[in-house]
């Protein structure tokens, strides 16, 4: 099976990539999967090869569930080269009581984390009763960490030593970031950590990169949006200085979101063959989809984005792979009529608008600002309107579409709205600069 632009669930559940890592000339992304329905439960990783970003083969089942302590979920993790093997680590998880009519849940919550390891030859073939070794048991010390929610392993090497950025809570009420360091990648030591009053009451998928001269600090915390309106927990991320040696980590104070649409979720970066950092996340969906090639299927990834930091901002630009997919120029204003992937150009004026068949983008009082209320279905609890978080004074846009997907590139990335969306059909009407078939 394969997907174009769009990694997407294989049918049935797909949510975090994991793994992500360009390893022996092919980009490898893992995934969170869910193979017997489209709902969450008991986590597998899928997989899925690509040689250009773009152009998508889905592999499989990679990991799932063999031992006592990951017997309920292989949960998110990382991937990292070392020694020309390709290294997976993971969150297992293990309830500790069960719900008697959902097997693939854990009653009250009640269930615990530890971290765990599989390592492959050749990046292809895992073998899931050999080849696994846990790392970090299961965390009892509380002033370390929360024995429950504890996961998503970031593992990285830099001058020699190796990194592992956890999530975590204390005491649920307040989000952590944990850090542990190893000399081989395989035995590890806690060293520090830090709590921070944006982590919301619980981090998820902690990632720490460098991107030129800079750090930036990316993370997902749960509950940070407890006013009622679309989902609580949101993608955010931040400049960071971290100390090496003591594993210090210091934000500040003031975070973005990666996206606007607040249908992202965690995401995760890593190199690609150029040494750029790139950056692919989970967009969350309300309702599955009937696919013409696979089982109903729930969940996809955007769009490739690579990362950088200007005067002091963080962007998510157009990853030139993305751009060269999109060369050939068309006047059929009916392109997003069930014919795939289109891209628009285009920059507004204060009042300007556009209609993607059916989807609304403009501006009002220089805010950016996308509609996809008639092209949704009409569910409570999601928000149906995303907007730039500031008004600016040039809205140029660069808008990316398929049939299940709208993502909006604003003035090169300096923020991005991206928008799932059901009923996607019609005429583009309103100001066209430029319009793109994909292939």
């Amino acid at each position: 099976m394969k997907d174009v632009l769009h990694l997407r669930a294989p049918g049935n559940w797909l949510n975090d990539p994991n793994g992500f890592i360009y390893y022996e000339g092919k980009y490898h992304l893992f995934y969170q999967y869910f193979p017997y329905g489209t709902s969450w439960g008991t986590m597998h990783w899928g997989h899925g090869v690509s040689r250009d970003l773009v152009h998508w083969e889905h592999l499989g089942i990679a990991l799932f569930p063999t031992k006592g302590y990951d017997r309920n979920g292989v949960f998110s993790g990382s991937a990292l080269e070392k020694d020309g093997k390709l290294c997976l680590y993971y969150s297992a998880v293990r309830y500790l009581e069960t719900d008697e009519e959902d097997i693939h849940r854990a009653k009250h919550d009640h269930y615990e984390t530890s971290q765990a390891m599989v390592i492959s030859g050749d990046g292809f073939h895992f073998d899931n009763w050999k080849d696994k070794r846990q790392i970090i048991p299961v965390i009892r010390d509380e002033a370390v960490a929360d024995p429950t929610h504890t996961r998503d392993p970031k593992v990285w090497r830099e001058q020699g030593e190796y990194y592992m950025l956890l999530g975590s809570t204390w005491r649920g009420q307040t989000g952590r970031a944990v850090f542990f360091k190893s000399r081989d990648g395989e035995n590890w030591e806690y060293k520090n950590q830090l709590r921070c009053n944006w982590f919301g009451r619980i981090l998820e998928c902690p990632d720490l990169f460098k991107v030129g001269e800079n750090r930036v600090f990316m993370g997902s915390p749960m509950y940070i949006n407890e006013e009622g309106k679309g989902y609580e927990h949101h993608a955010v991320c931040a400049l960071a200085e971290f100390d090496r040696q003591t594993c210090g980590l210091k934000l500040s104070e003031k975070f973005q979101y990666v996206d606007y649409g607040m249908d992202l979720y965690a995401p995760q970066t890593n190199t690609d063959q150029d040494g750029r950092r790139v950056m692919i996340a989970w967009m969350r969906m309300a309702e599955a989809v009937e696919g013409e090639d696979r089982n109903p299927w729930i969940g996809m990834m955007c769009l490739p984005r690579v990362v950088e930091v200007e005067q002091g901002h963080i962007c998510f630009r157009v990853h030139p792979e993305v751009e060269g997919y999109f060369r050939e120029k068309t006047e059929d204003r009916e392109c997003i009529a069930g014919k795939g992937a289109c891209r628009i150009q285009t920059e507004l004026n204060e009042g300007e608008s556009l209609d993607i068949g059916g989807y609304r983008i403009w501006v009002e009082q220089g805010f950016v600002k996308g509609d996809r209320s008639r092209v949704f279905p009409d569910l409570e609890g999601y928000s149906l309107v995303g907007s730039t978080p500031e008004s600016l004074k040039r809205h140029k846009l660069d808008v990316f579409v398929d049939p299940n997907l709208i993502e909006i590139f604003v003035n090169d990335g300096q923020y991005v709205i991206s928008h799932v969306v059901y009923g996607l059909g019609g005429r583009v009407e309103g100001k066209v600069e430029r319009m793109f078939v994909g292939g």
